[in-house]
């Protein structure tokens, strides 16, 4: 390669680098602190933070259960759940049987649940909260976090790939005047199959 076209590359490449570290960087914090705290979850004490309700549906609403059999609650429903218990119910499906309405609503950090009796209307509900760290060591995996989330974390691997990629480029284009170079990317390389091979049972 002519040394324009090497400048030209090297020019591109550091740009390509730069972009891609800057897109990760906040999110690179993020999941090398969840990793650290995932690794040690045993260890880091959270006491979960329970709130249950029981409640009575109004009559108007028991009443709007009555022919229904599938799919999400009412919309009236949802509002006045909000309302009174401050589960924040959306659009997804419940549980329909003759006798009752369950709904789950896990969520990154925390899980939910209520039962509607459909004889009577009493409604029980229990929100769970684990706090912070419990939050964002879900986000961490995808967890219960939803469509968008899995696609933000889809998104930043690939930007990370890039960043990688470009890094291992920059590096073969600079590794002549650091000699040091390679023999340092292969231990990055050879030490985690080391590890693997010795410690990892």
């Amino acid at each position: 390669m002519d040394k324009k076209a090497k400048a030209r590359w090297l020019k591109r490449f550091h740009q390509w680098h730069w972009i891609s570290s800057a897109v990760c960087l906040v999110s690179m914090v993020l999941f090398s602190v969840t990793g650290i705290t995932l690794n040690h979850a045993a260890a880091i004490g959270a006491e979960p933070d329970v709130t249950t309700v029981d409640r009575v549906l109004p009559a108007d609403l028991l009443a709007g259960l009555e022919d229904v059999e599938s799919g999400p609650l009412p919309a009236e429903l949802r509002r006045w759940l909000g309302r009174e218990t401050g589960l924040a119910v959306d659009h997804r499906p419940a549980e329909w049987s003759d006798a009752e309405v369950y709904l789950a609503l896990p969520r990154p950090g925390g899980d939910a649940w209520l039962a509607i009796d459909r004889a009577d209307g009493a409604l029980m509900a229990e929100d769970t909260d684990r706090g912070w760290i419990a939050l964002f060591n879900d986000l961490h995996k995808g967890r219960h976090a939803g469509t968008v989330w899995r696609w933000f974390i889809d998104i930043f691997a690939v930007a990370t790939l890039v960043f990688a990629a470009t890094g291992l480029v920059l590096m073969a284009l600079h590794a002549k005047r650091r000699p040091a170079t390679w023999p340092v990317t292969a231990l990055g390389l050879i030490l985690p199959w080391l590890l693997i091979a010795f410690f990892v049972h």
